[in-house]
């Protein structure tokens, strides 16, 4: 089993988890989609699960916010037990899934007062969350008009705000900007890192969408068949995967040559001029290639680095085949 921890971004919070989990797993039939996973979820932090379709993200999400059973391990969300305290569980959590909750037929402020009487909060006070929420999610002007009406972008605002109308410590956000384009995309990543930032607000996120996950994740886990096979910071992740470099360009083929008989293992491109001599893009890496430049008559012309992004991590970490020991399917109907 992999441990997957989530640093806190303080000190103060540095020992509180919202999410801890042992040896979760869960099969339908002889399909094994999750095998054993282990997480460790600091307060306040965004924490963001990869994996391809079936890797067994959604069942990750349903088992932590009590939708389904786990078949073996334990859990805590907030400090409550995932079965004995169920109803603790349910009371501090919010879950945004894939598919909106948001009713058609109702208004922007129907449908967050509905969310009010299901927690059953009094009319004056369901009234005045309904209102601040609407404010806050930019739809008071909308607030009286039916969700059928609203684009994309304005539907998925108003799913989450009708999520945070329970007031939750953690919330569960499952691909929550599928669908959305650029502009609402980036308006939701704003209204996320707002959640953490002003209310202390613990994110569980999966997407498919990486640079969603390099934009808002303190830690992120990635998700295979089943098994958390790598975690870390985007940073982190990113330097575990070859293929980084720096890349020199020179004026002429002269200093071409020169540099070339320097760094040895460079790689050269004659047509560019350029040089691309393997790097981690660590300050230590970029500062020895530029020390041999100056210590020598070469003279560049200029110098990018280049290194690995999450979408290099995804592919090159999962799609391989399963252990022969653990070969069931973990095909996920997401």
């Amino acid at each position: 089993m992999t441990t997957i921890q989530a640093s806190a971004p303080t000190a103060a919070n540095a020992t509180a988890r919202a999410i801890t989990a042992t040896g979760l797993r869960k099969s339908y039939g002889d399909k094994l989609v999750l095998d054993g996973i282990d997480l460790n979820i600091a307060e306040g932090t965004v924490f963001a699960l990869l994996g391809p379709n079936g890797a067994g993200k959604t069942t990750t999400v349903e088992i932590l916010s009590t939708l389904i059973g786990a078949d073996a391990g334990e859990a805590r969300v907030a400090g409550h037990h995932l079965t004995r305290d169920a109803d603790a569980v349910r009371s501090v959590i919010g879950v945004t899934g894939q598919f909106s909750a948001v009713d058609n037929l109702l208004t922007a402020e129907e449908n967050l007062l509905l969310m009010a009487d299901l927690h059953h909060l009094d009319r004056r006070e369901g009234k005045r969350r309904a209102q601040d929420l609407l404010r806050r999610f930019d739809l008071s002007e909308v607030a009286g008009k039916t969700a059928v009406t609203f684009s994309g972008g304005m539907r998925r605002k108003l799913d989450l705000a009708m999520t945070l109308v329970g007031d939750p410590r953690v919330i569960f956000l499952d691909e929550p900007t599928t669908g959305l384009d650029p502009r609402s995309r980036r308006t939701m990543w704003e209204i996320i890192r707002g959640l953490v930032a002003d209310d202390g607000v613990t994110i569980f996120l999966t997407t498919q969408y990486l640079e969603e996950a390099d934009q808002l994740a303190d830690r992120i886990a990635v998700l295979d068949h089943g098994r958390l096979i790598a975690e870390g910071t985007a940073d982190e992740l990113k330097q575990r995967i070859p293929g980084g470099h720096v890349r020199v360009r020179f004026a002429d083929a002269r200093s071409l040559d020169d540099a070339a008989g320097i760094f040895g293992i460079a790689t050269r491109d004659e047509e560019s001029l350029t040089l691309q001599i393997p790097s981690d893009g660590s300050i230590p890496n970029l500062r020895a290639v530029l020390d041999t430049l100056e210590s020598t008559d070469v003279r560049a012309e200029s110098l990018t680095v280049h290194t690995p992004d999450l979408d290099d991590v995804f592919l090159t970490l999962t799609g391989q085949p399963r252990p022969a020991a653990t070969a069931a399917s973990t095909e996920e109907n997401v």
